[in-house]
């Protein structure tokens, strides 16, 4: 009995540890001496860079931004574009569209699909106007 006890404290424990593993990663936008620095000109937390303006085309918190950036989980599989835009077809924010739905197995805000908390980090990709695949 002690054994399994043991064994399952051990699992929770770990997993509890990988979900904290983002904050310290510099690449990480939780991170505010990294990637969220609202210092930088490229985080998305920057209210006056690109990706963070509520007036740029590329940024995040623009609700009308029609190229924001990609959002890739750790495998390469696309996970729609992070956007306030409720009504682009591949933003995080539209309810009804496969990577803003919570229902949707490919969706960050389905907590049983791509949106598990305990699942490794997202990569933020910039939006590429010359790639053929935008």
């Amino acid at each position: 009995m002690r054994l399994v006890l043991g064994a399952l404290a051990l699992t929770v424990f770990s997993q509890a540890a990988t979900a904290q593993i983002c904050p310290y990663d510099p690449r990480c936008t939780n991170n505010p001496y990294g990637a969220g620095s609202p210092y930088s000109p490229n985080s998305i937390n920057n209210p006056y860079g690109v990706y963070g303006s509520p007036y740029s085309n590329q940024s995040v918190n623009n609700p009308y931004a029609t190229n924001p950036p990609k959002l890739y989980d750790q495998q390469g599989n696309y996970r729609g574009q992070l956007s306030n835009n409720p009504y682009l077809p591949d933003s995080t924010s539209n309810p009804y569209g496969r990577y803003g739905s919570p229902y949707s197995p490919d969706s960050v805000n389905n907590p049983y699909g791509a949106g598990n908390p305990y699942a490794p980090p997202l990569i933020l990709v910039p939006k590429n106007n010359d790639d053929p695949g935008s």
